[in-house]
């Protein structure tokens, strides 16, 4: 079914709704009070290493030094080129070249035509292409004496994760620029498919494509929405995010650390790149300024021909209003989640784990309570990956179905759960139902989850839901 999308833009606060089939199917929020670095690029400075936790502090110029893990700094590409001039530069092969060549010779046996890797997308909208799942990080190669860093020195790094809670940003080393179709890897030497990209004709296809691209330098990852793409979007895509590595490269040597070299695009920019495809009818905004900045970031990523798919919302009435969509929208911070049979499902997030927990609440069967169990599970699963991506909950999830004796029961409750979470664009990763019935999954968390942008604890009973009687 197509798919429209809608935008609110109020003071300080810009709102995306994703409506599928006339049902609310993801949501994003973006407010000037809680600035995203995630996907951002820096100049940035060493200010301590500590090999007994793995990591270092970098300056990146924030309010707190991101956290850099040394497993994900020890490779090459962090010698010293900032500073090298442009001069030398040309009369030598570059360190990119050098570079390259040796990555290239430690990774070919790995570099098999049919390499699944994940999508360059993860995160909720607000950055893409990074956290690539480079092992390592937490090993004991981060204690060793000789630390692939100084203090004082200058790297390149990328925010892969927001500031959270006491914590700074989270980077890493391995630097990326996503575009619509492919995401740009300057220091990884490998063409890898998006692992949702199951047919072998088409992989090969892609790859094929890619391939004929003269940029030589780095490598590519291609995005499950390049599927079916004609092979002018996808060349043209590859070069426009190599170019904007250009930039950030030439910002790099130009400027001195901390510097922010490259920034991620506000979530309108984000829309157009991650959503605007061919089973999207239409965009309303509502804001006439935002409204012109959309149809120039449309023009720009997608072509003129997109452009009829805008509109601007000029109605009084509130845009989701209009589109009927504001109640499944206050729905998403409830605690319970009502189910159509009558069931429930209750989403309690908490510091480290998120408790999901299915009840049957007021569904009435004849049937047994085996079919019973596993008619409200069936309903329920969807209903919780499709919740996970509206309040974009990330880490360690637990959720406790009701209990099923049947694993063939059990089976199909998992891989419809499974196949609702393949719509998520962060990674997830779910276990099979252990015998108390409780299934442990994960999905990536990249920046705040919507419950603590939009709500406070509350003073009196300090974010605890209750208060105290004398």
């Amino acid at each position: 079914m197509p798919k429209d999308i809608l935008i609110h833009v109020a003071d300080g606060e810009r709102r995306v709704a994703v409506v599928d089939n006339k049902k609310l199917d993801d949501f994003y929020i973006e407010l000037d009070r809680y600035e995203s670095f995630l996907g951002n690029i820096y100049k940035g400075k060493v200010e301590s290493i500590l090999p007994s936790i793995n990591g270092a502090f970098v300056n990146v110029g924030q309010e707190k030094n991101g956290f850099l893990y040394l497993t994900d700094a020890d490779h090459s590409n962090l010698e010293d080129f900032i500073h090298k001039k442009q001069e030398a530069a040309v009369a030598q092969p570059s360190l990119l070249d050098r570079l390259l060549n040796r990555k290239a010779k430690a990774a070919e046996p790995t570099k098999s035509p049919e390499a699944v890797v994940n999508d360059g997308a993860s995160d909720k909208g607000h950055g893409h292409g990074h956290g690539h799942g480079r092992g390592g990080r937490h090993g004991s190669g981060g204690g060793k004496a000789s630390s692939p860093l100084k203090v004082g020195q200058e790297v390149l790094v990328q925010v892969e994760k927001d500031p959270f809670g006491t914590k700074g940003p989270r980077l890493t080393t391995h630097v990326s620029i996503p575009g619509r179709f492919v995401v740009y890897m300057p220091y990884d030497n490998h063409l890898g498919v998006s692992q949702k990209i199951e047919s072998p004709e088409e992989r090969h296809r892609l790859r094929e494509i890619i391939k004929e691209c003269d940029i030589k330098e780095g490598g590519f990852i291609i995005r499950t929405v390049s599927m079916g793409q004609d092979k002018a979007e996808l060349l043209n895509d590859a070069k426009f995010v190599y170019e904007k590595w250009q930039q950030v490269l030439k910002l790099a040597r130009e400027k001195k650390s901390p510097f922010l070299v490259y920034q991620e695009g506000d979530i309108i920019w984000k829309v157009v790149r991650d959503h605007l495809r061919e089973d999207v009818a239409s965009i309303h905004i509502d804001s006439k300024e935002e409204h012109e900045k959309l149809l120039k970031y449309v023009e720009t990523l997608v072509g003129q021909k997109a452009l009829k798919k805008i509109h601007l919302h000029r109605s009084e009435t509130n845009i989701f209003d209009a589109h009927k969509i504001s109640e499944a929208l206050e729905e998403i911070y409830d605690i319970k989640v009502g189910l159509k049979s009558g069931a429930y499902v209750v989403i309690e997030p908490t510091e480290g784990v998120t408790v999901v927990d299915v009840n049957s609440g007021r569904y009435k069967t004849q049937a047994s309570p085996e079919e019973a169990a596993f008619n409200v599970n069936m309903e329920a699963a969807p209903e919780i990956a499709r919740q996970l991506r509206l309040r974009d909950l990330g880490g360690i999830i637990v959720i406790d179905f009701i209990d099923m004796m049947r694993e063939e029961h059990k089976r199909k409750v998992l891989d419809v759960l499974r196949a609702e979470l393949s719509k998520d664009m962060s990674k997830t990763e779910v276990n099979k139902i252990s015998s108390l019935g409780l299934v442990e999954m994960t999905r990536e968390r990249a920046g705040k989850t919507l419950e603590s942008i939009k709500f406070a604890p509350c003073p009196y009973c300090q974010g605890r839901g209750k208060v105290k009687i004398d």
